[in-house]
């Protein structure tokens, strides 16, 4: 049941993910949730950065779990076990950079300081890749066609919106926070479609 308790948690980091960002643009009054990025609701001054914070705290919490769960049921898969690790590093890591003012925009001052934003977010990216590809190698073709298709979902997007970031005004530009939003979720979306096979697994080896 522990078990089966830390695998359910990768349904529940997704869904509490985008139900914040989603909750968050509807509370901010005139921000624009195609045209602006995700930062913006967590920067310093903005009315929702108190609410992201808290959440985003409990998402790299199940996160955490959830990379637990996927090593504990990993049995004889090195793979599976290089993913849950993967998780649980990336998890930790949203929390180690969650008390940083620095890594969010200045709404009233244009970009702060980035560098820790910049190396937090760089190493982010690896390790979504890293556990992607590790994941993929667990399970059957199909799995991994689809990852790799998350793989160039999240790259192609995230670089598109990335793109547009010198040519933003405040983190607003067309398409921009829409762009972001693909990449970001892309991978999301993948954690859950993971939970969902491993606890089908269990249910099956029983």
């Amino acid at each position: 049941m522990v078990q089966k308790a830390l695998l359910f948690c990768g349904i529940l980091a997704p869904l509490l993910r985008v139900a914040t960002d989603v909750l968050a643009a509807m509370w901010y009054p005139g921000y624009s949730f195609i045209d602006q990025t995700m930062s913006q609701l967590a920067a310093i001054g903005a009315p929702t950065r108190p609410f992201q914070v808290a959440l985003l705290a409990l998402f790299c919490v199940l996160v955490t779990a959830f990379g637990i769960g996927v090593w504990s049921s990993a049995g004889r898969k090195s793979s599976q076990r290089a993913t849950g690790i993967l998780l649980v590093i990336f998890g930790i890591l949203g929390l180690v950079e969650l008390p940083f003012p620095q890594t969010a925009m200045q709404l009233n001052g244009g970009l702060g300081n980035q560098s820790i934003h910049i190396i937090v977010t760089s190493m982010a990216v690896l390790l979504i890749l890293l556990f992607i590809g590790f994941g993929a190698a667990a399970y059957g073709k199909g799995f991994r066609i689809y990852s790799a298709v998350t793989i160039l979902t999240l790259l192609l997007f995230g670089g598109l919106a990335g793109a547009k970031a010198p040519q933003a005004v405040q983190f607003s530009a067309p398409w921009m926070g829409a762009m972001e939003r693909l990449s970001y979720y892309s991978y999301l979306l993948w954690i859950l479609v993971l939970a969902i096979a491993l606890l089908r697994a269990q249910e099956l080896s029983r």
